[in-house]
């Protein structure tokens, strides 16, 4: 693998990480509206944009070459439904006070990453590799027993997004044009949920008089923006290094979760995130060795 390309997918995961480590402090501002209606409007806004960045942004053939692939339709049917269940999930934790277990699920998806990537795409890991995932691993494990319970919303985060970013690198798809049709095909979905919800905030024309109502057409861009950051970072990093790229989002919900909104981080909590946050310290210095050793 090149190393301009691996700068450039080091990049482009960061800054998708980065926004959605942010994701709260937007969803916050929209808690008002039911979890669900938000993702039905995440959905309808990011195809309007999408189908309007593709206008700018040109791939040529990319309809033909879907159209004459009915197969990858199925595969971005079945990636589409998985990053539906996951916003879902996120958006229903950050506006329940669930950010703690939020952030555990996004420290737990770079360990679903690693065996992924070692078990399905036969990616190997050299030793400082597997000193930082037996870090991360304590500390999750840790966590996982202090809780003394399986943490849904934790493993239903980190399951549906690994599994989704599985099958994005696979896919043989580019990144804006398969995002688009992802959620082109759940607009019929969201369309029948606002028919069938006549009383939902958003179906008053009141609604759209107030602020509320530009919260949620921003969540076409806000989510297309990381999601194409995302994707394209996929198909220049190993799976393995794109799972630990990951852990700055949750940090950065972490850390919104105790200052800005109250939540309780118990001290027990802060030793699993201390082993985590070793995990990634140890893997950020293999990766930069990895990049010295190729430039």
């Amino acid at each position: 693998m090149q190393a301009a390309n691996l700068r450039r997918g080091y990049i482009l995961g960061l800054t998708a990480y980065i926004i959605w480590g942010l994701f709260p402090l937007y969803f916050k501002a929209i808690a008002s509206v039911p979890a669900v209606e938000i993702i039905v409007h995440r959905v309808l806004w990011s195809a309007l944009f999408g189908g309007l960045l593709l206008m700018v942004w040109k791939h040529p053939g990319w309809w033909r070459e879907l159209r004459d692939n009915p197969r990858r339709l199925a595969i971005l049917a079945l990636s589409g439904t998985l990053i539906a269940a996951n916003w879902l999930t996120y958006v229903w934790s950050v506006n329940n006070g669930r950010m703690v277990e939020a952030s555990l699920g996004y420290y737990i998806n770079p360990l679903i990453n690693v065996l992924l990537g070692m078990l399905i795409l036969g990616e190997r890991l050299r030793r400082l590799q597997w000193l930082a995932v037996l870090l991360a691993a304590v500390g999750v494990a840790q966590q996982v027993w202090q809780l003394g319970s399986l943490p849904w919303v934790s493993l239903a985060l980190a399951l549906s997004f690994g599994f989704y970013g599985l099958i994005r690198k696979q896919a043989p798809v580019k990144a804006l044009p398969g995002l688009v049709v992802e959620t082109w095909m759940l607009v019929p979905i969201a369309l029948a949920w606002l028919l069938l919800h006549p009383d939902a905030s958003s179906a008053h024309a009141a609604f759209w008089a107030s602020s509320q109502a530009w919260w949620l057409v921003a969540a076409g861009p806000v989510t297309l923006i990381p999601l194409v950051c995302f994707n394209a970072a996929a198909r220049d990093l190993p799976y393995t290094t794109l799972g630990f790229l990951q852990y700055l989002a949750p940090t950065l919900v972490l850390l919104q979760a105790v200052l800005l909104f109250g939540e309780q981080l118990s001290s027990s909590t802060l030793v699993a995130f201390m082993f985590i946050w070793a995990g990634l310290a140890v893997y950020s210095v293999d990766a930069w060795l990895s990049l010295r050793g190729r430039s």
